[in-house]
This record gives C-alpha cells, structure tokens and sequence, in this order.
C-alpha cells in the first residue's frame, strides 16, 4: 500500500484555484442570498462528517466557533434530527446537505425536496445545494488524497 499519495492541489494547482475560486463565488451567492454564515457552516460539518473528512471537518468546527457557535450545537450536529438546538431552517439545511452527500443513493427525494422548498425561497434553495456541491467536491479531494490531520499542540 502507497504511504504518500498524490497531493492534487499541489500537484495541479490550477484546478485547485478554479475550485477554490467557486467556493469564493458559492459564499458570495449564499451571503446574496440570506444563507448566514452560521447555517452554511452548519451544512459544511454535517457534509464532511458524513463523508469522513477530517480535515475539512476541522477547518469548518474552527470557523463555526469563531462564530460564536458553541460546542454543544456542534456536537449535536450528527444527531440533529433527535436534536431541540435547531432552527426550522438549520435542519432543512441538515437534511439538505445529507441528500446531497448521498446523492448516489436516492438523489435528493422528494419529500426532502418538498420539505427543504417548504422552508427556503429557490435562490436560498439554489445557494444551499451549491455549497453542498463545493463542499462534497473537497471533501472527495482530501479524503481521496488521505490529507493528515495532526493532533493540536495545547497552547
């Protein structure tokens, strides 16, 4: 088995830029589009928990929390649906965002469609789905490249 695997954004790092540049446009859409930066930071931990990526899990936690969102929402996040910290909104979003992660299974069905377009217009509907696509775009590139996520070092 490899150790060292193929570091795609070093390696090309021109279609790093372009996907990172959509992520800059998908966060302009969501702010346009009244999508606030908690409820896409929620979205960003629940796709890369469910897909595994540590790395991408961490980077979302560590800008959730400098958004005031405490340790008790986050830790709640895989349990939403069994979860009181959620607004009607923030478990659409959820449920958006698992339907996207495993869009390979059902695609996004429709009595989740039907419940996400009950609570968002279809700009909020739109910005959601397209964080979820850039978000599951790099979570597939970290997990695929097996990217370290070292302990933290107490300060």
């Amino acid at each position: 088995m490899s150790e060292k695997r193929v570091h795609l954004s070093r390696t090309e790092p021109a279609a790093y830029k372009a996907l990172d540049a959509f992520a800059v446009t998908v966060s302009e859409i969501c702010r346009a589009n009244e999508i606030d930066e908690r409820l896409k930071e929620l979205v960003m931990i629940h796709c890369s928990q469910l897909n595994g990526c540590a790395f991408c899990t961490r980077i979302h936690v560590d800008r959730a929390t400098a958004l005031g969102i405490d340790t008790d929402t986050l830790m709640q996040i895989p349990a939403w649906r069994e979860s009181g910290v959620f607004s009607a909104r923030e478990q659409a979003a959820l449920e958006l965002a698992e339907a996207f992660t495993f869009l390979h299974e059902d695609g996004i069905p429709d009595d989740v469609y039907d419940r996400v377009r009950a609570v968002f217009t279809e700009k909020e509907y739109a910005a959601l789905s397209w964080a979820c696509v850039s978000i599951n775009a790099f979570n597939r590139i970290v997990v695929a490249g097996k990217y370290a996520v070292a302990p933290r070092v107490p300060r």
